[in-house]
């Protein structure tokens, strides 16, 4: 019997939801102390996640949410740089169905 493939659960900082890793995107708190999304998910820094869709990215900025989890305020380009990931993701989505 094959090995199965290790896949990397995270919890969503807004709507608590467990979810496959590459199911969410990622913020990263960079040594330097400034906020980022990070595409990748593997960028050095203390990293928060929430759901590819717009009402979650809302809730956890509404919420502070991810600014609590990462101890530190979120800059306006990330703010506006994460929400354009989810609107695109939901678009993705609708035009995949």
């Amino acid at each position: 019997m094959p090995a199965r493939k290790h896949t990397p659960i995270r919890t969503c900082v807004a709507c608590r939801a467990a979810l496959p890793k590459r199911g969410l995107v990622r913020i990263v708190r960079t040594p330097e102390g400034t906020a980022v999304v990070d595409p990748t998910g593997k960028q050095a820094g203390r990293g928060a996640y929430v759901c590819r869709s717009v009402s979650c990215v809302q809730a956890a900025l509404k919420g502070k949410k991810l600014e609590r989890s990462l101890k530190t305020p979120l800059p306006a380009d990330t703010v506006q740089q994460l929400l354009q990931l989810a609107a695109q993701a939901e678009e993705e989505e609708v035009a995949r169905s």
